[in-house]
């Protein structure tokens, strides 16, 4: 990669992180997982940004998260949030923001494989998600379903949708 197009992408994720910063810090209470736009810039991260680039964005999060600035929901921090009931969330954008990104590079950069690339993204953020959240609150699996997935599905499909439109408008300025 030519000197000036590294010095693009460490740009592109440098915005990217203080975009899931941001969309973390709007946060909706909802039980022990609260409502946030930060998955989605994760994905979006993603799509635009690709597999390795979106990697390296959501890891610098995570550092930055980890290291006390107050980045995730609600203006929290800290390694603690690890072990919380949304640690598995936190920790699921890794292989999610991956895959995303994969997925869309792998197939053509459309909005079809963009929403399909994110549902398959979330699917892997509940994945691990879930089972973290029932461990971390000893629940049933119902009741870890209930409380970590169920309410966010339709407010996700909302933020993929937004979050493929933005890709369709923001791809071609970036090229």
């Amino acid at each position: 990669m030519p000197p000036s197009n590294q010095l693009r992408m460490t740009v592109y994720t440098s915005l990217f992180v203080a975009l899931i910063a941001m969309g973390a810090f709007i946060a909706i209470p909802l039980g022990p997982v609260p409502i946030v736009l930060q998955n989605m810039f994760v994905l979006l991260a993603g799509i635009i940004l690709g597999p390795v680039w979106g990697l390296a964005c959501v890891g610098i999060y995570l550092l930055i998260g980890l290291a006390g600035l107050p980045v995730f929901a609600g203006g929290t921090s800290g390694i603690g949030k690890l072990f919380g009931p949304t640690g598995g969330y936190l920790i699921a954008y890794l292989p999610a923001v991956f895959v995303t990104g994969a997925i869309s590079k792998g197939l053509k950069k459309n909005i079809t494989a963009d929403v399909l690339a994110m549902i398959i993204g979330s699917l892997i953020v509940y994945a691990i998600g879930v089972p973290w959240l029932k461990i971390a609150f000893s629940l049933s699996w119902q009741k870890a379903i209930a409380a970590g997935m169920v309410p966010f599905l339709i407010g996700d499909g909302l933020k993929i949708a937004a979050a493929a439109f933005m890709a369709k408008k923001i791809r071609p300025l970036i090229k």
